[in-house]
Formats: structure tokens, C-alpha cells, sequence
């Protein structure tokens, strides 16, 4: 790596070592973190951020979805404030790094411009947000869409868990319910750290990633309804069974990513059977369907698709229900910020590249609300949501750098 002599570092040991400490917080058997959002795990990393950031001279608010917010004062008080930040809850099986790279480099900036002896015009704003991952209360992004307006809080609150818990129970019961208004104030800019959590940075030979956009993305219950009945009297020809749909509907639903490759996405996460039992004819069966593309008019075609194909297979020996429960739209992010980041880019002298994220961040609504962008850097085979997930001490240094670089020219401009 060369630079250009003009940059400011931070100290990549420590940021390295506060990301291991963190990871002992819900830590599994495999190397990876179930600290899913809302739960005591949560609760103990909220608090290690927390004390963490006061330490740091940073004083910390919570909203009322419990979204965190660690501020470093400005020298200007009328500045507007410059936000950095991510999420620190996971999967059930997830990594070390997915989400609390970004929160924790936020407060190695504040750290390192500490050390540094250098106070920024903006105030700077470490945030880390409620429920990112939606792996226990849907949808996901949670606390930023609430933050940004675009869930209903009250709602919100009553989102239930599969043991029947409420999002607000949930919040008083870890003490993560703030008493600040969880609506968006005004920001010079936001920059939001993240792994790629996918395999072009690492295969292409970059550091980082400039991020300038997001796909957009809908999420779907799709319901095969058909007639229980005895697996063993019950002739083939007389059965509603929704399984035999599926040989049908499957390729065509895995074809709209295929017709619109090679960024097109289409997954099935999650298959449920009723009432499940092995001797019976199913039911029912539900899917989850995820539809992915960046071009936002080429999403809206393939949903389109989508419908068509539903109701082209439903029929009076099985009904195929559809409902759309979540859409992100694409995102495509500020100039101002992306500018800033590029550089920073040439001021660490990092080998990077222009690229869209493939998966939904906060910054997504962040964005919709004030000046945004992202930083990527590689993980090791593209592997994220998955306990194996790892980023090198030198990758993570190198986009926290980057990171620094980007606020200080936010801060100049």
C-alpha cells in the first residue's frame, strides 16, 4: 500500500481487538455470533458500546425503537453533524464482522482523532441501529425505517417474535427503550462501514469497494393451499397436494433472476409444510421469496412476472396465494459523500472500484433522509450469515482508514 503522506491512520490493533471483544458477546461453538436484536446478548453489546464510546468522550442517546447514538462534540455548534455507523445485533448463525465492523470503526474514528489531538467542525455521531438483520422481529433495517419514517412506530411495537414477544416488551426488557424521539434530525453526511458479503472485492483484487447504490429488493409470502388428507388410501389422482405444484413453480421463480442475469436475484430462504406430518398430505406450504436487482424498473418487471406466473399456476386443485410483505427499492447514493470517500481512497492509495450492494444496509433508509454512502471491503470467499465469516486484520484496517479520510474531508467541505 502506498499513500499519499497527507492521511491521518488509525490504530488497527486496537479497532481489531475491540471487534474480538465484542465477538465473545454471544459467541458460538463455531467461531461465529448469535446476538440476535433485542435479546440479552444484545443488551450486553449495547452496553460494551456504551461504555466503550463514554470512555471515549462521547456522550450516548437511545431512541425509542433503541437505536444508539454515541456523539463526539464539534468546534462548531451550528455544524451539522456528520453520521457513522451500522448495527451490532446477527444472525442465529451469524459472523464477527457483519454490521459491528462498521459501528465499532465508527468509534475507532472517534478514538483515533482522540489520539490524534484533532477536533472535527461537525459533531461526529456513532450509530448503532435496532434490528438490522430482521432475523427475529421482521422486517429487517428495522430501527433506521423507523428512524427515517418509513415504519409506523406504534406498529412497529407490536411486531411479535415466533414465541409471541413484542417488539416493545422486548425493548423494555433489555432497557433499550429511550426516551429520545426515533425520527431523523439533520446530517452533513453519513458513511456507513460494512463487509461486502459477497465475492467481487476479493476475486478482483480490491480493498474497497465504493458503494454507489443498493439493489432493490422485495420479499414475498408465497401459500400453495391444498386438501390434507392419508398418504397411504388416498390414490395419486385424487390428491390437492401443493407439493406436486412445486416442480412447476420453482424453475419459473428461479428463471426471473436467470432472464435478467447477471444481476438478477431470486431466493427462497425458508419452505414450511402443514401441518407437517409424514403420513399426511401437506396442507399448505408457505415460501419466503426474495427478488434482487439493482435497475429499479427491471425489479418492478420481474414482480410482475412474478403475479403473472401465480396466477397462471393457480388452479382449482391447488390455490397459490401471493403477498408481498416488503419493498426496498434501489438506492443510489449521494455524490457529495461517494466523493469524499474516493478521496480517501487516494489518500490511503487503497486499490478499489465502483460497485452496487447486493444486499440491503441501513443506509438504505439513511438515505432516503440525508446525504449517504458506504464503504465495502472484502471478506474471505464472499462468506457472510454463516459462522465462517472473516475479514483480515490489514482489510479491516485499511477500510477503516478509508473511513477516517472520508469524514475528515466531509469535515473540510
Amino acid at each position: 500500500m502506498s499513500n499519499s503522506g497527507n492521511g491521518r491512520f488509525v490504530d488497527g490493533a486496537r479497532l481489531w481487538e475491540s471487534l474480538m471483544e465484542m465477538a465473545r458477546i454471544g459467541a458460538t461453538p463455531a467461531g461465529g455470533n448469535n446476538r440476535q436484536a433485542l435479546t440479552e446478548e444484545d443488551r450486553q453489546g449495547r452496553e460494551l458500546f456504551r461504555a466503550w464510546s463514554e470512555t471515549a468522550g462521547c456522550q450516548v442517546q437511545v431512541d425509542a425503537i433503541g437505536n444508539l447514538f454515541a456523539t463526539r462534540p464539534g468546534s462548531d455548534s451550528a455544524a451539522l453533524p456528520i453520521l457513522i455507523g451500522s448495527h451490532l445485533d446477527t444472525q442465529p448463525t451469524g459472523g464477527r464482522f457483519d454490521g459491528v465492523y462498521g459501528v465499532l470503526a465508527g468509534l475507532e474514528v472517534v478514538r483515533s482523532l482522540n489520539d490524534l489531538d484533532i477536533q472535527t467542525r461537525s459533531p461526529l455521531i456513532v450509530a448503532s441501529w435496532t434490528n438490522e438483520e430482521g432475523a427475529r422481529f421482521p422486517p429487517a433495517m428495522m430501527g433506521s425505517g423507523v428512524w427515517a419514517g418509513e415504519f409506523d412506530l406504534a406498529e412497529t411495537y407490536q411486531t411479535r417474535d415466533r414465541s409471541g414477544q413484542t417488539v416493545r416488551d422486548a425493548l423494555e426488557g433489555i432497557g433499550a427503550l429511550g426516551a429520545s424521539r426515533a425520527a431523523p434530525f439533520p446530517l452533513k453526511g453519513a458513511i456507513e462501514l460494512h463487509i461486502e458479503q459477497g465475492p467481487i472485492l476479493e476475486d478482483t483484487g480490491n480493498t474497497i469497494g465504493i458503494v454507489t447504490g443498493v439493489q432493490g429488493i422485495r420479499w414475498y409470502d408465497l401459500t400453495l393451499i391444498g386438501m390434507p388428507c392419508h398418504a397411504g388410501p388416498t390414490p395419486m389422482e385424487g390428491r390437492r397436494d401443493p407439493v406436486q405444484k412445486l416442480p412447476d413453480l420453482l424453475p419459473r421463480i428461479f428463471g426471473l433472476a436467470a432472464e435478467n442475469a447477471p444481476w438478477g436475484r431470486a431466493t427462497i430462504g425458508d419452505l414450511i409444510s402443514q401441518p407437517g406430518s409424514r403420513n399426511t398430505v401437506p396442507e399448505s406450504i408457505q415460501l419466503s421469496i426474495d427478488l434482487r436487482h439493482p435497475d429499479q424498473s427491471v425489479l418492478d418487471s420481474m414482480h410482475a412476472r412474478l403475479r403473472e406466473l401465480v396466477s397462471e399456476l393457480s388452479g382449482e386443485t391447488v390455490e397459490i396465494r401471493l403477498e408481498e410483505i416488503w419493498h426496498s427499492p434501489a438506492v443510489a447514493f449521494d455524490p457529495g459523500v461517494l466523493n469524499a470517500i474516493q478521496t480517501a481512497v487516494e489518500i490511503t492509495g487503497h486499490k478499489a472500484m465502483e460497485m452496487v450492494s447486493g444486499a440491503g444496509h441501513d443506509s438504505v433508509y439513511v438515505s432516503r433522509v440525508a446525504p449517504t454512502a458506504m464503504i465495502f471491503i472484502p471478506c474471505q470467499d464472499g462468506l457472510s450469515h454463516n459462522e465462517a465469516e472473516y475479514a483480515s486484520p490489514e482489510d479491516i484496517s485499511a477500510g477503516c482508514n478509508v473511513l477516517l479520510n472520508a469524514v475528515l474531508s466531509l469535515d473540510a467541505h
